[in-house]
């Protein structure tokens, strides 16, 4: 079983907090995660249907009995009207631990949880397998594959076909729950519309272009974006704006979470097609950020990714914003090291020379060393402090 780094994170949350909620896209790992670091409590899924039954006839009774020792509640926003009970529970127990939630869907599961669990639940978001979980001490796997593979934790346990486990996960788990969100009268349009983002994925986002290859109005566009995003399918990274007397770009940047996923939907079905693919360059942006994504989460934090542009075409692919100071990082697919890679962070820098930290590019090669004030890094060591 491959150890997860957000371990240490969960296990440090439930000797402080009587909650503990881990939340992330389906089949990201939560229940395996879960059962390894509680092997002692009880385990219920709420995608069961008897489970949920019993549990929504008589609620008080189920979520004492799961309390006598503590029990993790799978899919706990099947039935978001236990929190409130699982509140009660908390408060009268005041032992930490006590339930460890988990949920899929996270705009419906945070909306009950801060109105119900506030300042007793610690929250985690567990997304699929980081690289140095998978690759660390592998050899020889090039980089193809991986963005052919993704990260998805059953793709690599079981070494199934990334292509058809990609094409059962959209199916049975991705478009089931956008049907549970919203009401989708045309699934072949939401179909078109998945493969119109992942053709977008590391690049500005324009609703309304997408919505009008898709052939759907700009409000339902937003919409579908909006449940994607909090399926965790994909992740926007906003423009950082500082008053650089400068007219910047204002729409968010488009990334799927997990480009496997991507690859997928663009119709690539072998690490072959991905070496000659156009969408490569953007196919490696989107695989990078979702590292440095990950990175954030397992240590608990929130992203602090957004992206500079300004409206004549001067950019950085992330700006990673600590407060007082920021973290430019360019992201370049070329396994050699070329002085054009640093143009964004060269603007940038006189751009913002109060900045004291230094630029990153992180690029396709496989050498990591310090270039006249930038560190450049292998895709392979990644080390920010993000």
């Amino acid at each position: 079983m491959i150890k997860r780094d957000i371990q240490s994170k969960v296990l440090g949350y439930a000797k402080q907090f009587p909650v503990v909620t881990i939340t992330g896209p389906r089949q990201s790992g939560k229940t395996t995660l879960c059962k390894m670091l509680f092997p002692k409590k009880k385990y219920f899924s709420l995608e069961d249907p008897d489970v949920r039954n019993r549990a929504r006839s008589d609620p008080r009774s189920f979520l004492e009995e799961c309390a006598e020792g503590g029990a993790v509640l799978d899919e706990v926003q099947r039935l978001p009207e236990l929190l409130s009970y699982i509140q009660t529970i908390a408060d009268k127990r005041k032992k930490d631990g006590l339930f460890i939630l988990t949920g899929s869907q996270n705009f419906e599961l945070l909306r009950s949880i801060t109105q119900t669990l506030a300042g007793r639940t610690a929250l985690a978001t567990l997304l699929p397998f980081s690289y140095d979980e998978i690759y660390k001490n592998k050899e020889g796997v090039t980089l193809d594959k991986i963005l052919y593979t993704g990260f998805y934790p059953r793709i690599h346990d079981k070494r199934l076909n990334p292509t058809e486990a990609l094409a059962f996960y959209t199916n049975t788990y991705l478009e089931r729950d956008i049907r549970n969100l919203i009401n989708i009268k045309d699934l072949s349009k939401f179909d078109l519309f998945l493969k119109l983002c992942a053709s977008r994925t590391a690049q500005v986002l324009n609703i309304a272009s997408l919505g009008n290859d898709c052939g759907i109005n700009h409000n339902t566009a937003k919409s579908w974006l909006s449940v994607l995003e909090a399926s965790y399918a994909i992740h926007m990274v906003k423009p950082h704006h500082k008053n650089f007397r400068k007219r910047l770009i204002k729409s968010p940047k488009l990334y799927f979470v997990d480009v496997g996923l991507a690859c997928y939907l663009l119709d690539i079905e072998n690490s072959k097609q991905v070496a000659n693919h156009p969408l490569k360059g953007s196919l490696f942006e989107t695989f990078i950020v979702s590292e440095i994504l990950k990175s954030r989460f397992n240590s608990g934090k929130r992203s602090n990714l957004f992206y500079f542009r300004d409206n004549i075409g001067n950019e950085v692919d992330l700006i990673l914003d600590h407060g007082t100071s920021v973290i430019p990082v360019e992201i370049k697919l070329g396994k050699t090291m070329n002085e054009d890679f640093l143009k964004g962070l060269r603007y940038y820098r006189k751009l913002n020379p109060g900045n004291n930290v230094r630029g990153h590019l992180i690029y396709g090669g496989s050498r990591s060393f310090a270039h006249f004030g930038y560190n450049i890094m292998s895709y392979k060591k990644i080390t920010l402090n993000s």
